[in-house]
């Protein structure tokens, strides 16, 4: 007969099964998210060497910018020498809503420092929708990570394989960018199966509606910031509601512990009987059997 495995080496192929079941859980995930990513990194690859960009200049922004919308602007600001400070501002407020996010992203499931760094830096629009409406117990840091390194691989061939095809066939990018669009639609329509809430989806629609008719130009962050607003009124609205909000005892009745009217205090000496679960006198020693009213004898 072979011998069987030691503990340690029963921890590592538990390890590993482990890891493998929860990267099989987030390919399951992102594989509707890569499908947009796919064609609509290649437009971006497309646009970039159109706008006169080497090819490898896709997966270098995929890389390290990483940023959706603000990758598309990026080439511009690249290519119309803007300064820094430009740079910088645009950023700030293109990917603000990225504020909120962090709100509700399971980051603390990631147990490692290097690994919470990578999920700030890889928190995409994609990534908070595949997690944030997922229960928190059933996320893991292994799923967490995988889900937004695969978001990210998806988008670096995309965006590598429209620069080069962009490159050697001259492709167009007219209408590839509704891509986007129709990812969003998608993930809005799978959020709200996993977890139905029609009241918060009104919601939503009504502070993009008003902020759109409001500001077009920073439609997104006003949005954004009434949308936080109203939920946080609405759950301190729903927790006032709460039967027994106050904390207070009902008139009449006794507190916890006390006596009640007319009758004899919880848990003290009854009427020529007995102290409720403790021995009385005569009777056999604490940590014994117990009375015959059922209580347990205290030390």
């Amino acid at each position: 007969m072979s011998a069987s495995p030691e503990p340690a080496e029963r921890g590592a192929v538990d390890l590993r099964a482990y890891r493998r079941r929860e990267i099989g859980l987030a390919v399951r995930d992102t594989l509707g998210a890569g499908m947009g990513y796919l064609p609509l990194g290649a437009a971006f690859g497309v646009l970039l060497v159109n706008s006169g960009l080497a090819w490898w200049w896709a997966p270098v922004f995929s890389v390290l910018i990483y940023a959706g919308s603000m990758e598309f602007l990026a080439i511009g600001l690249v290519t119309g020498g803007a300064g820094l400070a430009q740079v910088a501002a645009t950023t700030f407020f293109v990917n603000f809503r990225h504020v909120f996010y962090g709100l509700s992203f399971p980051l603390r499931v990631i147990r490692s420092g290097l690994g919470r760094l990578y999920g700030v830096h890889a928190l995409t629009d994609e990534a908070y929708a595949l997690l944030a409406t997922k229960p928190r117990q059933g996320l893991t840091g292994t799923r967490v990570l995988a889900t937004q390194i695969l978001c990210q691989l998806y988008w670096v061939t995309g965006s590598t394989a429209g620069a080069l095809l962009g490159a050697g066939l001259g492709l167009d990018v007219e209408g590839l960018g509704f891509a986007l669009t129709a990812l969003f639609v998608v993930l809005t329509i799978d959020a709200y199966r996993a977890a139905p809430d029609l009241p918060t989806l009104l919601i939503a629609l009504a502070c993009a509606g008003l902020a759109l008719a409001a500001a077009p130009g920073g439609m997104l962050v006003l949005a954004l910031t009434g949308f936080v607003v109203v939920l946080a009124a609405r759950v301190v609205v729903s927790r006032r509601r709460r039967p027994g909000h106050l904390g207070g005892a009902d008139d009449g009745a006794a507190p916890s512990g006390g006596t009640p009217s007319g009758g004899a205090p919880s848990g003290g000496i009854r009427s020529g009987g007995a102290r409720s679960g403790g021995a009385r006198s005569g009777d056999a020693p604490s940590g014994e059997s117990p009375d015959e009213t059922g209580g347990d004898t205290r030390a």
